[in-house]
């Protein structure tokens, strides 16, 4: 529920619901969203009067419960929207955005990922973008993370083949001459944010975390072929049956 507006500078507020046919993924799905309002929003827990913009959602929302994900997700909206209004107070001429929205990717073997896509401006400098995947395991109907994939002591391994694909990527990027003299400012560290990509492990990382806002959100590839001694048997490419 937004108010309505006329012109080109009229906040964008979107999110979008992931509707799978497995509902342990969309009650994990929602909570991330969730998740990721907050990080952008960073709202306090309305208190028991609630804002005026918070009272009339109530009113509109009718028998919808408080705690509903609609309901929580109204809460950002009017946190958004009283940003937009305290940004119009100061004769600010941004036009304020978010959006946030799930997406299931092809399945690989066992495994099932789903990508939330998040980006913002919110009357800055720039905007901010996230892109971070949830592994599922269908069989088991669990959540997979990293070290889930990794064969026993195999995470030190991991985080060499990871350092040394860092490296190429700095050097191939001409962000520096020296690999060495870059992670003074920006160190490598191994990311939990990862997905089973066709033709290599994909590490994910965010805005800041290895590089500067001009390299937005780096990704690092580590082929299966370095991996093999690496990661269970169950998240390699399995050999196709022949015909």
């Amino acid at each position: 529920v937004l108010p309505d507006c006329d012109g080109k500078n009229c906040p964008e507020f979107m999110v979008e619901r992931l509707q799978s046919n497995f509902p342990f993924i969309d009650k994990i799905i929602d909570q991330q969203i969730l998740n990721t309002l907050n990080q952008i929003l960073e709202i306090a827990e309305p208190d028991a009067k609630g804002t005026q913009t918070e009272q009339k959602a109530e009113a509109s929302a009718g028998a919808e419960q408080k705690d509903s994900f609609d309901a929580q997700v109204q809460r950002y909206a009017n946190s958004f929207i009283d940003l937009d209004n305290e940004l119009k107070a100061l004769s600010s001429n941004h036009q304020i955005n978010l959006l946030v929205k799930p997406k299931i990717l092809q399945a690989q073997g066992k495994v099932v990922t789903v990508v939330l896509n998040s980006s913002s401006y919110l009357g800055g400098a720039h905007g901010s973008a996230a892109q971070h995947y949830y592994n599922f395991d269908l069989k088991e109907q669990k959540q997979i993370e990293l070290e889930d994939l990794l064969r026993p002591q195999k995470k030190a391994a991991l985080e060499k083949l990871a350092h040394e694909a860092f490296k190429t990527w700095v050097t191939d990027s001409k962000l520096a001459d020296n690999v060495a003299d870059y992670e003074q400012a920006w160190p490598f560290k191994l990311s939990n944010n990862f997905l089973l990509g066709e033709q290599g492990l994909i590490l994910q990382y965010g805005e800041y975390e290895i590089g500067p806002y001009v390299v937005g959100l780096p990704r690092l590839v580590i082929p299966y072929a370095q991996l093999q001694d690496v990661l269970k048997e169950d998240y390699l490419p399995q050999p196709k049956a022949k015909p």
